[in-house]
């Protein structure tokens, strides 16, 4: 009796708080989820970076036995420098000279990159007064942008999903949960290969150095916001039509991101997400609505009454002129 007792009192507690539990779920997979990827991550690249650290030494070596008179500490200066170059997007080597990094189309793709705060970091600004005017730009031009993506997300989901999930229930009679799965995984699989594998085929072929997978793992490390940088296009020795390349790649990333939030807002509006959601948000107590439309209903009534007392008054206070104008025609016309 006692463990029956027990063991319902604890199944009520658990309901009442299953969304906290759920939540604190969350976080625990949350948290598994980033010590799983620093595992792999670790495990797969730490042999190949020592073994890049070990050819950087031998190489090193290998000059300075060449070239007895620069000593290590002058080579050390001198790399450094060009290490910190490097990171400010200016290479001291020869087949990297003929490229600017702030001509009109590189600072156009600059642009576009800090404002869908893809950021590759290939190109940062030298002078204080950019990375001054970089801090007032994004902080108006990122919210401008989600301003601008959200509207214009807005209007595509209607068009794309919406309204063709709602045909075919109404047309077809079949059902709309149905439809909007099957809609928003043929709308996926378009949208991945619109933009991910057959642009990656095409950076493949105007890249020299990039394969399909770093083509395709380009598009994928943009188009997601990550944009670590290892991989930017435009970017190779004597490129041809350097500025066209940039410009079509900055309407890329733009419709790129815009296709990848459209799909992002179709599965996220899948009845089945929706419910799974909900599991890990705080519910909202029925004591504490009623009290907000309470006071909702307190504060509308209290409005309508002061709208009736200051007509009244306005009444009451034309009244008056109302009247002695009357009475002032009426002494006219009498002494006519």
């Amino acid at each position: 009796m006692l463990q029956s007792l027990a063991g319902s009192s604890c199944v009520r507690l658990v309901e009442r708080h299953r969304s906290a539990w759920c939540f604190g779920l969350l976080v625990l997979g949350y948290l598994l989820y980033l010590v799983f990827g620093a595992v792999v991550f670790s495990s797969v690249e730490l042999p190949y970076e020592d073994l890049l650290r070990q050819e950087l030494r031998k190489l090193k070596r290998r000059f300075l036995e060449e070239h007895e008179c620069l000593s290590e500490p002058q080579l050390e200066q001198f790399l450094g420098r060009v290490l910190e170059a490097s990171n400010y997007g200016v290479s001291v080597l020869s087949n990297a000279s003929g490229n600017w990094n702030w001509d009109f189309t590189s600072a156009l793709f600059f642009a576009s990159t800090v404002l869908s705060t893809t950021g590759y970091g290939h190109t940062v600004p030298l002078s204080d007064g950019g990375k001054a005017f970089c801090i007032i730009y994004s902080v108006i031009g990122i919210p401008f942008t989600l301003l601008f993506l959200t509207a214009v997300v807005q209007r595509i989901t209607v068009h794309v999903t919406r309204r063709p999930v709602l045909y075919f229930h109404i047309r077809w009679g079949f059902s709309k949960q149905m439809v909007a799965i099957v809609h928003a995984v043929v709308l996926g699989f378009v949208t991945v290969s619109c933009f991910f594998f057959i642009p990656a085929a095409v950076f493949s072929v105007l890249e020299d150095d990039w394969n399909f997978l770093e083509s395709f793992y380009f598009c994928f490390i943009s188009l997601s916001t990550i944009g670590l940088g290892d991989y930017v296009p435009g970017e190779g020795y004597n490129q041809k039509f350097r500025e066209l390349y940039k410009i079509g790649i900055t309407c890329y990333l733009l419709l790129g991101l815009i296709a990848m939030l459209v799909v992002l807002e179709t599965f996220c509006e899948l009845h089945e997400l929706k419910k799974f959601r909900k599991m890990f948000y705080v519910k909202k107590d029925k004591d504490e609505d009623q009290v907000h439309i309470v006071e909702h209903d307190q504060l509308s009534f209290s409005s309508i009454t002061d709208q009736a007392a200051s007509v009244k008054e306005e009444q009451k206070q034309s009244k008056p002129f109302v009247a002695a104008q009357v009475s002032a025609y009426a002494e006219d016309s009498a002494s006519h």
